[in-house]
């Protein structure tokens, strides 16, 4: 088995803290797919800083340009599966467990409502305003996801070795559960 993680579920369920203690606790490199495609938006004059751009105003038109193009999603694919295979690495992802093969895989689900009460917390906004993001950027990448590579993101858990349910645990709880997890793996 390669030594890598990768970590998907739905938007601001919590995969960057995870990923980040992961990587911490088996001495691996953090990587987030996001990161990736955020180099490419910054190649056609995107000023992507802070851990939210895909929030703001900004983010979301980069975000809408990619609907036309799928060629920004397949060159972040191809780089994050080159990169996952040579190991040693923790990767969020929305597509990757699709793509790879070997490596550990985490789906963290929860419901909705728990990522944007995340994501108001982390970016300071309102809740409604905040889960209608989380439902529409969810909405969108399963639509993107089922075009661009055919499986049903979010549905289709089959690729996952472990799945947390979030829902009514803490960021440390979840952490704690998937090194437990991956522990029994490795």
């Amino acid at each position: 088995m390669i030594k890598s993680i990768v970590i998907s579920g739905p938007p601001a369920i919590g995969k960057t803290t995870v990923s980040k203690g992961l990587a911490k606790e088996f001495g691996l490199q953090s990587l987030s797919g996001g990161d990736v495609l955020k180099d490419f938006a910054q190649e056609q004059g995107f000023q992507t800083g802070g851990d939210d751009w895909w929030d703001t105003k900004d983010g979301m038109k980069f975000l809408n340009q990619r609907k036309d193009n799928y060629e920004f999603d397949r060159k972040v694919d191809e780089k994050l599966k080159d990169i996952f295979l040579k190991g040693n690495v923790v990767i969020t992802s929305y597509t990757l467990p699709w793509l790879v093969k070997d490596g550990v895989k985490i789906w963290l689900a929860g419901s909705q409502e728990n990522s944007a009460k995340r994501m108001q917390i982390r970016d300071n906004m309102p809740l409604l305003e905040a889960l209608g993001i989380v439902k529409k950027r969810y909405e969108e990448n399963k639509n993107l996801y089922k075009k661009l590579y055919g499986f049903d993101f979010g549905d289709d858990l089959s690729v996952f070795d472990i799945i947390i349910d979030t829902d009514g645990l803490d960021a440390s709880k979840v952490l704690t559960t998937a090194i437990e997890k991956v522990h029994k793996i490795f």
